[in-house]
């Protein structure tokens, strides 16, 4: 909005808003709209919508999934509104960055089931007040084969080939096949039906994301929407991308000891980086702690914990919160048993005269997941019966009333027999 003069409490707004939106970004594109923006619609008191498009294949959120979501809470918190779209008729192809084959195209029951977890979880983030959700079958759905080969006509295969990992397969003479190319099409189309100002998502999203302002111009659209692109995090492996597939990852729906026992893996070097993105501390808070822990006048494991426990409280409240970072501080700092160790009982159909393998005691109490799992956990030392630890993985046990298992730090049971 050039030409407009604004007002010494207009330009401090507008300058205000972009301090707290740039925090954390990899990347906007292009930066000079994103303040014209801001300046439109602090001048016009007209919010700007603000759009993420989910893929309603994976619903399970993690700690990784929020650094966007905290973003959109930001823009909240701004005034603007928030348009979340569920990719129920995107869904059904499924987003293809980062594979190097087709996927599997997900049923209509499954895209509701997951949508509708996906709401339940969002709610623990996001001010629903401000926030519209979309499923875009209701314009997608609509749309008319000559209206689909005038959207395929915006842009050549050329383009759809600088994509990172179309271009692998495509070198790598792995199919790609035709319907691959609209997922970015239709993603892209989601901004133009909805008249989007900014679309948020990780940086492997930015070839899907630009497609939106592409095809905005394409339609003759006056503004284009600007691509705030956020860094991926890292996993408690301190290497490969949160995920669940590699168990590197921190849920929100997990239980509140869980949660704070697996913050405190979080490797040193990440602790801020985490703060950062995935939490509301102030500017000013974040450089006291970077502060602190370069001088050494704040501990690692002290700033690891106030994180945990904001973990805690953000997902499962306050008390939940303080009741975690007890157990952590009992179990682990003080090296004693928690107090409500989970009683299970042991069927005498499982034992054999009285006696059960340490394996099979795992599995069939729950401890472990299979036979496998449960031989490398005694392998790696994990396993203690009233705190021995086990090391052989052909023992033999005669369980007793009240003994206590225990596999690694987090899980603990007593043994009821029947």
């Amino acid at each position: 909005m050039t030409g407009i003069e604004l007002t010494d409490a207009q330009r401090q707004e507008v300058e205000r808003q972009l301090q707290i939106i740039k925090r954390g970004a990899a990347e906007i594109i292009p930066e000079d709209a994103l303040k014209q923006k801001i300046t439109r619609a602090i001048v016009t008191g007209k919010p700007l919508k603000v759009k993420l498009g989910l893929d309603p294949s994976a619903p399970d959120i993690h700690i990784g999934h929020t650094v966007v979501l905290q973003k959109l809470r930001q823009f909240q918190e701004l005034g603007h509104e928030v348009q979340l779209i569920i990719g129920d008729f995107t869904g059904r192809i499924g987003d293809p960055t980062g594979k190097s084959e087709t996927r599997k195209q997900l049923t209509e029951e499954d895209v509701q089931h997951n949508a509708q977890t996906y709401q339940t979880q969002l709610s623990k983030i996001l001010d629903f007040t401000k926030t519209t959700f979309y499923y875009n079958s209701s314009w997608l759905g609509e749309l008319k084969f000559d209206d689909v080969l005038k959207l395929a006509g915006k842009v050549t295969v050329a383009r759809m080939l600088e994509r990172d990992d179309f271009a692998k397969r495509y070198a790598a003479n792995q199919p790609i096949h035709v319907h691959e190319f609209f997922y970015p099409l239709m993603q892209g189309y989601d901004s133009v039906s909805l008249e989007t100002d900014i679309e948020l998502g990780g940086t492997d999203q930015t070839f899907n994301i630009l497609m939106g302002r592409t095809l905005q111009g394409a339609y003759e659209m006056k503004d284009g929407q600007v691509a705030i692109l956020m860094p991926l995090l890292e996993g408690l492996d301190g290497m490969q991308k949160m995920s669940k597939s590699l168990k590197n990852y921190i849920g929100i729906d997990e239980a509140p000891n869980e949660i704070f026992g697996k913050t405190m893996s979080i490797p040193d070097s990440l602790m801020l980086k985490y703060y950062e993105l995935t939490t509301a501390i102030s500017s000013e808070e974040l450089q006291g702690l970077k502060e602190g822990l370069e001088a050494g006048s704040i501990h690692p494991r002290d700033a690891k914990m106030k994180l945990a426990k904001e973990y805690v409280r953000m997902y499962h409240g306050a008390e939940a919160a303080q009741e975690a970072e007890q157990h952590f501080i009992t179990v682990f700092q003080k090296r004693a048993l928690p107090e409500d160790i989970e009683e299970m009982q042991i069927s005498e159909e499982l034992l054999d005269a009285g006696q059960i393998s340490i394996i099979k005691l795992l599995v069939s109490m729950g401890l472990q997941a299979s036979n496998a799992e449960a031989r490398r956990s005694i392998e790696q030392g994990a396993v203690k019966i009233n705190e021995t630890k086990m090391t052989n993985i052909d023992e033999t046990l005669q369980p007793q009333d009240g003994d206590i298992v225990q596999v690694g730090k987090r899980k603990f049971v007593k043994i009821k027999r029947v």
